[in-house]
């Protein structure tokens, strides 16, 4: 008895031993909540706005931490230091971004921005970035973005001499929409209601993308919605492949790819835009000191006698500081998402192929270890102070610093930065420069006092918009006497 007592002793003892010393960075994950459901993993722990859920376990679990998402396993990312780990110095093993059974049905499998990278993914990119969101592209269609603009200035103008309130949230994706649509040479009114319920697809979690047996079940319609919405996509996308030329290329572009280049290229330039021109200005509204110095350098800079137009962008510093605060706190996607294509360590962990990478971006944006006052709207952060040999801010929006990522960072950088940075502006500026604007409440009044403060809920999205559509009579300004805005 005593002998067996001692060989179970020593047994456990080596055991023990066996663990403990057992080097612990094989496929050794940071650290999870101890709440691992059987089937769904950690998925219960994340409401309706994924961003939020993660930065409250961020709280909790620290910085750096690994999540359970049915059978696939997660890392999740919320300061600077982890995010250049993975997105800068083991960039190559997190070039490939994760596709849900929306993004793969709605894009015929043939993203841009979700494909794998590759030699298609390459290609499609550079032909994007030349064509259409590079400096080249984006330079030969600033006469036509500026017929856009002139036409929502001129509606605008028009509801304001009527006292008639304006849905400011779908005026400026009827904008986004109509120079992404006069770029690809094409337009459909069914357009913007598609993309706007393909965005919002995109962003939501599909319990199926991570527990395959839940696909057959569709207990949350994912699948029917996907279905429906495909037929709708597929009806205006044939009308735009009329206009689209075929070209020799190295790559072999089939009618299939080029539906999901356009969905792309729609979903990247008009939503997302759209969301950010609206927090900007709910964020001016709510501010109305910065939206007073926002005017006085436009009547400084461009004077009375025209309106603000993309060419003096880089002329209206605080003008660009407001957006890249809007965008700080407003990040036009709050999540960057990659997936791992090779084994990788990082620190003392060893991260799998196939793990999923989530770098919150927006919590970062609202770090107080990165940012003074981080939940505070205060554009001069991002001016350089006075007595600086160069004009504005070290912090671009160009993925180079790593608690400021409002476009990603490296080779799977949005596409549509250039493009975002010349019309976000433009737009922000010629609307204050010519309107003010009164807040109409939920019943159809006039807001007043604190109740005109302007809530900044967010609804579930791949953008994550405003929880309720901006609606405002816009009041034209004085300077509107000397400036022709239309009839």
């Amino acid at each position: 008895m005593d002998s067996c007592v001692l060989l179970l002793t020593l047994f456990l003892s080596s055991l023990l031993l066996l663990l403990f010393f057992k080097p612990h960075h094989h496929h050794h994950l940071p650290p999870a909540p101890w709440s691992r459901l059987p089937i769904i993993g950690h998925l219960h722990l994340l409401g309706s706005l994924v961003h939020h859920s993660l930065h409250r376990l961020s709280l909790r679990y620290g910085p750096f931490f690994s999540l359970r998402f049915g059978s696939v396993p997660c890392v999740v990312v919320s300061n600077p230091h982890y995010a250049k780990l993975f997105l800068q110095d083991n960039e190559l093993s997190f070039s490939s971004r994760l596709e849900s059974a929306a993004i793969k049905r709605l894009t015929y499998d043939a993203s841009l921005a979700f494909s794998p990278y590759g030699p298609y993914w390459k290609f499609v990119k550079k032909l994007a970035f030349n064509e259409l969101f590079g400096s080249r592209g984006t330079n030969n269609f600033k006469s036509m973005r500026a017929r856009e603009y002139d036409g929502l200035m001129g509606l605008v103008a028009r509801k304001a001499r009527a006292r008639e309130p304006v849905n400011v949230t779908e005026e400026l994706l009827k904008l986004t929409n109509g120079v992404i649509s006069k770029m690809m040479l094409g337009e459909s009114e069914e357009a913007r209601d598609v993309i706007r319920e393909v965005t919002k697809m995109f962003g939501e979690f599909n319990v199926g993308d991570f527990v395959p047996m839940m696909r057959i079940v569709d207990f949350q319609g994912y699948g029917k919605r996907i279905e429906d919405l495909f037929m709708r996509v597929k009806d205006f996308l044939d009308i735009l492949l009329n206009y689209i030329e075929k070209e020799s290329s190295e790559i072999k572009i089939n009618r299939t790819h080029i539906k999901g280049l356009v969905m792309d290229f729609f979903t990247a330039a008009t939503d997302t835009l759209a969301v950010a021109i609206e927090w900007a200005l709910v964020e001016l509204m709510n501010h109305p000191k910065i939206l007073q110095k926002a005017r006085q350098e436009i009547h400084e800079v461009i004077g009375d006698s025209r309106v603000v137009d993309e060419s003096d962008g880089p002329n209206l510093p605080f003008i660009q500081a407001i957006i890249k605060e809007t965008f700080r706190l407003h990040p036009p996607v709050p999540l960057v998402i990659r997936r791992c294509t090779r084994e990788c360590a990082i620190e003392n962990y060893v991260i799998p192929e196939d793990t999923v990478l989530i770098v919150n971006v927006w919590a970062m944006g609202r770090n107080p270890s990165f940012w003074e006052s981080p939940l505070d709207f205060k554009p001069e952060r991002f001016l350089k102070p006075k007595g600086g040999s160069a004009s504005g801010s070290p912090l671009d929006v160009r993925g180079q610093h790593f608690q400021y990522l409002p476009f990603g960072s490296g080779r799977r950088m949005c596409s549509g930065l250039t493009l975002a940075m010349q019309e976000v502006p433009a737009v922000v500026a010629a609307l204050i420069q010519c309107f003010d604007f009164q807040v109409v409440g939920p019943h159809g009044g006039i807001l007043k006092g604190e109740d005109a403060i302007i809530n900044v809920d967010e609804r579930p999205g791949l953008t994550v918009p405003r929880a309720h559509d901006l609606v405002c009579v816009p009041i034209v300004r004085p300077i509107c006497d000397t400036i022709n805005l239309g009839p």
